[in-house]
């Protein structure tokens, strides 16, 4: 049985698209206040319409750390705690390591573990404010990793060594707060339809275009539902980490 959001505010990074607007819709739907944060004003606006109620849309770019910071605060600002972080923005870009642009692994590098990292800095007093008073009495720090941060891959060395980063980052962080009843849970994706193969140079988009050209991909949808399934647990429970794979994904 599920604990609703009711009373609850949920802020969710790279919200304008994919996982991250999928998850805020879950979030909103299950009764929280939502602040939505991206760097595409225009496509949260548009989320915020579709959410109805009173979502916070704050335009910013995570891998700036003032920028990470304000968020959170402008959070707090609005809806006065903050009790649920879904850190989701990410950029895939793979290829080989031989001759690949630096710009590109600097990139994954600022986003995926800089920009986390931030807001997680940033939350995690809210956090755990909120985890030691009503309604709820505990809080969830949700980062999006992949299962790239299980499986090293030929062609994605510098993605696999960001995610696995996530994942080392958030167990050290969840054995220093379970005891204070912040959860820490990471959530490992398969292959998801998402605008996030569309970031690559053309010559890898075809490569992953044959890649999952026979598989049935999951849809932003599913990694949302298994997110509010994670941080609808009653208190007691905690769940670390999350693996789901497209059913006929291999590896």
């Amino acid at each position: 049985m599920s604990d609703r959001l009711d009373g609850t505010v949920a802020l969710v990074t790279g919200a304008s698209s994919g996982i991250g607007e999928a998850t805020a819709v879950e979030l909103a739907g299950q009764g929280a206040q939502v602040a939505l944060v991206a760097r595409r004003r225009d496509r949260l606006e548009s989320l915020a319409e579709r959410l109805g109620g009173d979502p916070l849309v704050i335009e910013a770019d995570v891998t700036d750390e003032a920028a990470a910071r304000n968020a959170v605060a402008q959070a707090v600002d609005r809806f006065g705690r903050l009790d649920t972080v879904v850190a989701n923005a990410g950029v895939m870009l793979l290829g080989p390591i031989e001759n690949a642009p630096v710009e590109e692994w600097q990139r994954m590098v600022s986003v995926n573990v800089l920009g986390l990292l931030y807001t997680s800095h940033a939350a995690l007093p809210h956090l755990l404010a909120a985890a030691s008073s009503e309604p709820r009495r505990v809080a969830d720090l949700v980062l999006v990793s992949s299962v790239a941060g299980r499986v090293a891959r030929n062609g994605s060395g510098v993605y696999n060594l960001t995610k696995h980063g996530v994942g080392a980052f958030g167990e050290s962080l969840r054995q220093e707060v379970t005891g204070r009843h912040v959860r820490v849970s990471l959530i490992e994706p398969g292959a998801v339809a998402t605008e996030l193969a569309g970031h690559n140079r053309p010559e890898i988009q075809e490569t992953l275009r044959g890649r999952f050209a026979k598989m049935e991909r999951m849809e932003a949808e599913d990694i949302a539902d298994a997110i509010g399934y994670v941080v609808s647990r009653p208190r007691r429970v905690a769940i670390n980490e999350v693996l789901i794979r497209p059913t006929e994904q291999e590896a």
